[in-house]
């Protein structure tokens, strides 16, 4: 839009516009952080401001807006109303903007190189702005020129890591030698490279900086030594370059200073003559000797070849060949009668650009008037270039050669025999003269030793000899097996390893060459799946992890097979052990235990065993048992597993215990478990009946004479702290005395007394019942009685005779008769009878029992309810009943009764 305004103003507008540019100049360093003020074009520009107005004449509020967000406008933050630039998030980088300080020039919306000097555009990095400021009345383009300061952050760095200089060795003092790979730093000015070093230079160099016309910096080396290629050929050391800043930065690089070779050596012999004696007879083709000379230069420069001087004569020239490469002399032609005794042969080393080196070789012929023996070899075996190859475990006497001995001159007698060490014989092949058979006394072994070296040698009467040298090279077979070093390989790794984990390289040898002794691994046939070997290398590694609980000892084989024809194997055999690790938690049989104890069980008797197991192993495996909760009163024997009480335990306080048992083991760190223990108690009768009612053996009834037959009279309530059997409550007269006793029965299983006959006039008078209160606990019930006394009459008109008669110890005597109720069990009938209908028949006593205690408690509270009715009608005195009837330990206590 605002484009499209500028371009329909009219002629006089853009002159104005262009009339009212502005430049404005500012300067930051490069990698400043955002929100680094740089200006306000504002303040800068002197334009009037919000605050600065004048209050009667308010301004429309000014506006500062880049012309174009292009890549100078990516770096910079305008505020549109305020007119302050800041830095933005992008972080200035001056090498970036201003490629090898080559002052480009950065625009609002494009880049364009400067044409400044060279000298100035090393320094200047400029970003350029162009800023509106509207509205109309302040309207101007502001170009904003920021000028992008260096800052040294750049360390110089060497183009290439290595830098290699060739200086030839008769290189003068104070040569100078261009380094061609200098070290560059984006950095400009002072913080640019400035110096060169060495850090060793060896006492024979130094450097110099040249700086060119365009600013740029070139590092020489000087020679300032002299150098000498034989006494050292090469010098590393490291070139330094650093820069100028604050702090200075440095790059290095590796400087190799190489010395290269001039001729400046000729050849030398080590001595100047060599005396040589050669006998007549010698074979054409012997050699005589060689000489050598020694250049100390490299190369063409080191280059030797050898000739004879001009003063040696064409007779001895044409005796004795020079190998110009080599120096060897050797006889080229035979000797004869007229041949010279002495020869001087003068030999010069030429090398390159030298005075030739010079020696003198005398040889001495020493004439022979006969001719030496001949042998003539004829090889069996197979033979090339007089070396035998025979197969390592040939037979014995496996031939190899014919050897003709004879005497040219047929004048003398040959002898021969064979010289040097080995498994060969030579003996005369018959009925032949003159003709031997080179032949093996034993196998032959490559693994022992594989060449010989023997001389068959001839001699006539005399005293000459000639050798024929015979080489024997013994070919290896497939004959020995692979060989472990050790048959039996024990190997340990602990349990839950990592897979693939690394268990042992197997190593084996063969004494076999080539082929035949390269050696590959296998596992053998018992070997389970998850081990794996490595063919070539012979690593053991095991693929998945090991678990010592299931299995603590592995044991198999491996094979060791060249690559011969047919091929041949060693086995050895592996075992590994599984070292425990605490990785199982102990382990109780059971999570939960009971046990039934008898109540009134000694103190630290056994209750039960505790079996607990850790799978682990040693220490690991080792469990001591503790009691988490009870131990003021139970203890158990860590060794044993065995739970006992510390006292006597009593089923009427507690019935049953829960406890809880923790195993521990003995790893590090540890593990443990926990189980439940369930102890009960088995009810003991312990305990007799304790009767509730009546209270006191003093205590009477009133009883009406009209009190009709079958009427209850009173009742005896008891109860059992015992449980089952221990608890079921049967009641009996076992006494009486009265008018007429008999008139009077109790139910053994209520404990209700009622009246059996109608009562007479001659039956008044005070009755008294001894009533004996029995559990049917086993093996041995226990009993409790008490005193019911009744009084039988119209009235109570004398309170205190009653009273006195209750105090005589009455005369009852004891009648012996076991109470019949119909749940006593007969063991005749448990022996015909099935489990089933015993069981069913617990079932219901016990049913029974518990709603007898219900009834009994909601009786006696209907009782206690009832009391204040019968205060007038009956009076209860209590008296203690203690066996025999005690009279003198009467207690009067009135209370209220009545005729049930």
């Amino acid at each position: 839009h605002l484009l499209l305004f500028l371009l329909f103003v009219g002629p006089f507008n853009c002159f104005a516009s262009y009339s009212r540019a502005t430049e404005l100049f500012y300067s930051l360093n490069e990698g400043l952080p955002a929100g680094v003020l740089i200006g306000s074009l504002a303040r800068d520009l002197r334009l009037p401001t919000a605050s600065g107005q004048h209050p009667a004449a308010p301004q429309p509020p000014l506006s500062f807006t880049l012309a174009s967000r292009g890549l100078g406008g990516q770096y910079v933050q305008l505020d549109n109303r305020s007119g302050e630039l800041h830095t933005s998030a992008v972080e200035i980088d001056r090498e970036a903007l201003c490629v090898e300080s080559s002052g480009a020039t950065i625009f609002g919306g494009a880049a364009a190189v400067s044409s400044s000097s060279s000298s100035a555009s090393s320094e200047s990095c400029l970003l350029l702005l162009d800023v509106l400021v509207l509205p109309q009345e302040y309207f101007r383009l502001v170009k904003v020129k920021i000028a992008i300061r260096d800052v040294n952050d750049n360390a110089p760095r060497f183009p290439v890591p290595h830098i290699r200089l060739s200086v030839p060795e008769n290189a003068p003092v104070n040569t100078r030698l261009a380094i061609e790979h200098p070290a560059l730093d984006p950095d400009v000015g002072t913080n640019g490279v400035q110096t060169y070093r060495l850090r060793d230079n060896y006492g024979v160099f130094t450097l110099d900086v040249e700086e060119n016309e365009s600013g740029e910096r070139t590092p020489y080396l000087i020679v300032m030594g002299a150098l000498d290629r034989e006494t050292r050929e090469e010098y590393v050391t490291v070139i330094v370059a650093e820069d100028g800043g604050t702090p200075p930065l440095v790059g290095s690089a590796t400087l190799t200073i190489g010395i290269s070779d001039i001729n400046d050596n000729c050849p030398q012999f080590s001595d100047s003559q060599l005396n040589v004696t050669l006998y007549g007879n010698s074979s054409l083709g012997t050699h005589v000797a060689t000489v050598h000379a020694v250049d100390m230069d490299l190369g063409s420069n080191a280059q030797i070849t050898y000739s004879y001087s001009q003063k040696v004569p064409q007779p001895s020239r044409d005796l004795f060949h020079l190998d110009e490469s080599t120096g060897a002399i050797t006889l080229s032609s035979r000797v004869d009668g007229d041949t010279p005794r002495l020869h001087r042969l003068i030999i010069l080393g030429n090398g390159p650009g030298c005075i030739p080196a010079v020696i003198t070789v005398l040889v001495t012929i020493i004439k022979v008037m006969m001719r030496p023996p001949e042998v003539v070899p004829r090889f069996i075996a197979n033979e090339a270039e007089g070396v035998v190859y025979l197969k390592e475990l040939e037979p014995i006497n496996t031939p190899i050669a014919f050897f003709t001995i004879k005497d040219p001159d047929e004048k003398y007698q040959v002898n021969c025999y064979l010289d040097g060490d080995g498994p060969f014989r030579l003996s005369p092949y018959k009925p032949y003269n003159n003709e031997y058979l080179l032949e093996t006394t034993k196998p032959l072994d490559y693994e022992t030793q594989q060449l010989y070296e023997i001389s068959v040698v001839a001699w006539n009467s005399e005293g000459f000899h000639v050798n024929k040298i015979v080489k024997v090279q013994v070919l290896d077979d497939n004959d020995n097996s692979p060989v472990f070093s050790q048959q039996l390989i024990e190997l340990s790794i602990e349990e839950n390893n990592v897979p693939n984990a690394f268990l042992t390289k197997l190593h084996a040898t063969d004494a076999d060459s080539g082929e035949r002794g390269q050696v590959s691994y296998f596992l053998g046939p018992d070997a389970p799946s998850y081990f794996s070997l490595d063919k070539t290398t012979g690593v053991l590694t095991v693929s998945t992890q090991l678990d010592r609980e299931e299995k603590e000892k592995y044991r198999y084989t491996v094979k060791a097979v060249d690559s011969g024809f047919p091929p041949r194997e060693s086995i050895a055999t592996v075992t590994i052990t599984v070292l425990d690790k605490n990785d199982n938690s102990p382990r109780f049989i059971n999570k939960d235990f009971s046990f039934f104890v008898p109540e009134n069980f000694p103190g630290f008797g056994e209750i039960g065993v505790i079996s607990v197991t850790d799978a682990d192993a040693g220490q690991n495996g080792w469990v001591a048992l503790s009691v988490l909760n009870g131990s003021d009163i139970f203890v158990i024997d860590t060794g044993k597993g065995v739970l006992r009480a510390k006292v006597s335990l009593d089923r009427e306080q507690q019935s049953s215990y829960i406890l809880w048992i923790e195993a521990v083991d003995g790893g590090d760190p540890a593990l443990s478990s926990t189980a439940k223990i369930t102890i009960l108690l088995l009810d003991i009768n312990d305990n007799p009946p304790l009767v509730l009612f009546p209270q006191s053996n003093m205590s009477y009834l009133l009883v009406l004479p009209s009190t009709l037959p079958g009427s209850p009279i009173t009742e005896v309530y008891a109860v059992d702290k015992d449980t089952g059997m221990n608890a079921v409550i049967a009641y009996s007269i076992i006494g009486r005395r009265g008018p007429r006793p008999e008139s009077f029965r109790i139910d053994p299983k209520t404990g209700n007394i009622t009246l059996e006959e109608s009562l007479m006039r001659n039956d008044y008078g005070l009755y008294r019942l001894l009533v004996k209160v029995s559990d049917h606990g086993y093996p041995e019930p226990l009993h409790s009685t008490v005193m019911v006394n009744l009084f039988v009459n119209d009235t109570v008109s004398n309170e205190s005779y009653i009273e006195s008669l209750l105090r005589k110890e009455p005369d009852i005597s004891i009648e012996e008769k076991q109470p019949q109720i119909s749940i006593e069990p007969t063991h005749k009938k448990m022996e015909s009878a099935s489990c089933m209908p015993t069981l069913v028949a617990l079932s219901i006593i016990s049913l029974g029992s518990i709603a007898l205690v219900t009834g009994m408690g909601i009786y006696i509270c209907l009782r206690k309810g009832k009391k204040h009715h019968r205060a007038e009608e009956t009076l209860e005195v209590q008296i203690p009943l203690n066996g025999r009837i005690n009279l003198h330990m009467l207690e009067k206590k009135p209370m209220e009764i009545s005729n049930i």
